[in-house]
């Protein structure tokens, strides 16, 4: 099969892809997989922050390796296991597993728990990329919420953030978020009540103002630093705080352990925190599947890349300015839509 990899990423993701000329061997499925032909991927964040760590990622990542993880296509083959899925129907989902063997190759065997089913009608590119950002979104609002309490999401406009958004006001939530300027109008469109931009605003005195009023914060960004420490004022005595997204850094190592591990009266927070873990979840993936269907929850794509301009789909990734998710068409002459 036709796929793309790299052997290593210190020079950058995308300056170190390759399209080997002989191909990659077809990846085998177990009892409990499923073989699917990639139509489309998206990329996220962690396809190139991961590769990029240099020496650290020799130990998390083959060489060589095919990133993605988030895809729509269709199935080929199932395990013994995974019959609750028909061959030839349309599925999208994520590749949580072994890294290595992502949604930018020809073909992808994934866990029967990773995939749902394609609602008729909707389409591959919306789909693809659900599978990492949606879940990541629901996990990190559901369990910690009711209809009708305040959510504070810290940045609203980006790949999770969007999501963040939809979710919690399908769930009932009154919806505070954070984003620049030039993306305030996209967040309001997604449903969200009240929108700060983190620009002009010292978003930590701002949300004090409202005082103790929100029942979770899911903070996408990592940023400002002192929002967890200082949180308790704007949230309610068994409030969360979900980490979702910072950077990869010692600096930002270093805050996040803080946050775990320094006590309230050392200066840490007085809320309970978590830094989120996303789990498969077939049920849930089907939830996010309705939700989509029924329009109350909208992907946005930033833009849709043909196969052979993978590179600069992770160039345009790489700017950090991409509204919604970047797509790419693995499948060669897809269906047009």
């Amino acid at each position: 099969m036709y796929a793309w990899q790299f052997k290593t990423a210190t020079g950058g993701i995308e300056n170190d892809l390759y399209l080997p000329a002989a191909g990659v061997p077809r990846p085998k499925i177990t009892e409990d997989q499923v073989l699917v032909e990639v139509y489309s991927a998206a990329l996220n964040p962690a396809d190139y922050k991961v590769p990029e760590l240099g020496f650290v990622a020799r130990g998390m990542v083959p060489s060589p390796s095919t990133p993605g993880m988030d895809f729509c296509g269709k199935v080929c083959e199932r395990g013994r296991k995974a019959t609750m899925y028909r061959v030839g129907e349309m599925v999208f989902g994520m590749q949580g597993g072994p890294l290595g063997h992502g949604s930018l190759g020809q073909y992808i065997a994934v866990s029967k728990e990773m995939l749902a089913t394609v609602p008729t009608g909707l389409k591959v590119d919306h789909m693809a990329g659900v599978g990492v950002a949606g879940l990541t979104a629901y996990q990190s609002i559901q369990p910690h919420i009711k209809e009708g309490d305040k959510v504070f999401i810290n940045g609203g406009s980006g790949g999770t953030g969007i999501f963040c958004v939809q979710i919690a006001k399908a769930l009932g939530c009154h919806v505070t978020t954070t984003c620049s300027a030039a993306n305030m109008e996209l967040c309001r469109s997604l449903g969200a009540d009240e929108v700060v931009d983190y620009n002009s605003v010292d978003v930590v005195g701002a949300l004090k103002k409202k005082g103790q009023v929100f029942s979770l914060v899911v903070d996408n960004v990592g940023m400002p630093a002192n929002l967890y420490s200082q949180c308790h004022h704007f949230v309610v005595h068994h409030g969360h705080y979900t980490q979702v997204g910072a950077e990869i850094g010692i600096s930002s190592a270093l805050q996040h352990a803080g946050n775990m591990f320094l006590p309230g009266f050392l200066g840490g927070g007085q809320r309970k925190y978590q830094f989120l873990s996303l789990k498969p979840n077939h049920e849930q993936l089907v939830q996010l599947g309705k939700w989509v269907d029924e329009g109350k929850v909208k992907p946005v794509i930033d833009s849709a890349w043909e196969y052979d301009d993978v590179p600069r789909a992770f160039e345009r990734l790489k700017t950090q300015r991409a509204k919604g998710k970047v797509v790419v068409h693995v499948k060669k002459n897809i269906p047009k839509e």
